[in-house]
């Protein structure tokens, strides 16, 4: 008898933050850093668990700025994300989540 072919590996998608349901807070652009007219992009590392809650938030890449870089990573810490899954179980993964401060133009 034919030996049965293995079943396919469960599809792995990623973590996510950008949906639009999360409502995810941005960060509030500090005045300080808006009077001193401070720009950046902040990248910052998510761990995110299975059930979509941010474990650890560390900074990536800074934006040049520390003001800017805490603000980020302390309002990422309260985020919540679409977790990666395994098929449809969901997996922890880290996120790599840019938070851009930009001056109204």
């Amino acid at each position: 008898a034919p030996a049965a072919a293995p079943a396919p590996a469960p599809v792995v998608t990623q973590a996510r933050f950008d949906a639009d349901y999360l409502n995810n807070p941005a960060p509030v652009y500090p005045l300080t850093s808006r009077m001193m007219k401070e720009q950046g992009t902040v990248l910052l590392l998510v761990n995110v668990t299975a059930q979509g809650d941010a474990e650890r938030v560390q900074l990536h890449q800074s934006s040049g700025k520390p003001r800017l870089d805490e603000v980020a990573l302390e309002a990422v810490r309260h985020w919540r994300f679409v977790p990666a899954k395994r098929g449809t179980q969901g997996i922890a993964a880290s996120v790599i989540v840019p938070i851009v401060f930009e001056l109204d133009r």
